[in-house]
């Protein structure tokens, strides 16, 4: 028994929950942000894998680890714009566009790679970021080496969640945000255009979501293969209702997925006898039980997925 303990006193576990929740991040941030205009994008999945490609190939081309962050984010706004104009001002199912995406993104990212390595019988490597640690802060006991010993995306992403809840909740611009996914027919009486601004957020939060599958070939893994994302997508969407779509539950949502996925890992190499199997799909249903209590307190946006037809009530 005190094997399930001790994993969790090992410094390496907690350095794992920070790594494993970075991609959640971003990911669950880029969804928060376009489901606060009242836009629902469920093509996260596919640009998260896109996002993977485009970093790696960027990196594997020649470019430094930021320039594939910034190729990856540059994917992720073209496919937010693609979402944003089928789903805005043509307003078209919100739920078949998202999926369509996902669908087409994931090919395309396969078909690229296969272009640019055709004969490869294993994925071609890069060089990943590494740790930075910061100075003084990194030899804290325990709380160090667990926060201050992580590599450059996931300072960033940190970073993003307080930029976010402070542009949300401490700007005229949040206020703008938030007044579309509520009411968008108030936005525009108060001189706010809501499809500008549902356009320009998706395109912003779609950049987030392939910045996401980005750090998994240039950061977690150093190399990318097409199945890699492996549902991380559709947690993200889960991990924005279990945070009332508040930027600072969804940091605490994704860690908590972090832990668990960590967690699991670890009891494989204590626990003999049980298939490999229920270990990993532990994480997955821990999640979903956490997201039927939260989900019914959550306050949903008033206009979510609903399409914006100027002079409409």
């Amino acid at each position: 028994m005190s094997a399930f303990f001790d994993i969790l006193l090992t410094i390496g576990m907690w350095e794992a929950v920070l790594r494993i929740a970075t991609p959640l991040i971003f990911g669950t941030l880029g969804v928060l942000l376009c489901e606060r205009v009242g836009v629902l994008n469920l093509g996260i999945e596919g640009i998260m894998s896109f996002g993977a490609m485009a970093g790696w190939l960027a990196v594997y081309s020649g470019g430094d680890l930021w320039a594939g962050m910034l190729a990856a984010a540059l994917a992720g706004l073209m496919f937010g714009l693609l979402h944003a104009l089928m789903t805005v001002p043509l307003g078209l199912s919100q739920h078949v566009t998202g999926l369509g995406i996902t669908l087409f993104a994931s090919s395309l990212s396969y078909y690229i790679f296969r272009l640019a390595v055709p004969t490869s019988s294993s994925p071609p490597t890069v060089e990943p970021f590494r740790p930075l640690p910061v100075p003084w802060l990194s030899d804290i006991p325990y709380l160090g080496p667990t926060l201050f010993n992580q590599t450059a995306p996931t300072y960033l992403a940190l970073v993003l969640v307080g930029m976010l809840a402070w542009l949300l909740y401490r700007t005229p611009l949040g206020l703008a945000l938030r007044m579309t996914g509520e009411n968008p027919h108030a936005a525009d009486a108060q001189g706010i255009d809501p499809v500008r601004l549902r356009i320009g957020t998706i395109m912003v939060g779609s950049a987030l979501m392939a910045m996401g599958g980005a750090f998994l070939t240039l950061a977690a893994f150093n190399s990318f293969f097409p199945t890699m994302v492996q549902g991380r997508g559709w947690i993200c969407v889960a991990l924005v209702v279990f945070a009332s779509w508040r930027p600072g539950r969804a940091l605490l949502g994704a860690l908590l997925f972090a832990f668990f996925d960590a967690y699991q890992l670890r009891l494989q190499t204590v626990v003999d006898g049980v298939p490999y199997q229920l270990f990993l799909m532990l994480p997955y249903l821990l999640s979903i039980l956490a997201l039927i209590v939260m989900a019914r307190r959550a306050r949903v946006p008033h206009a979510l997925m609903q399409p914006y037809r100027r002079g409409e009530r």
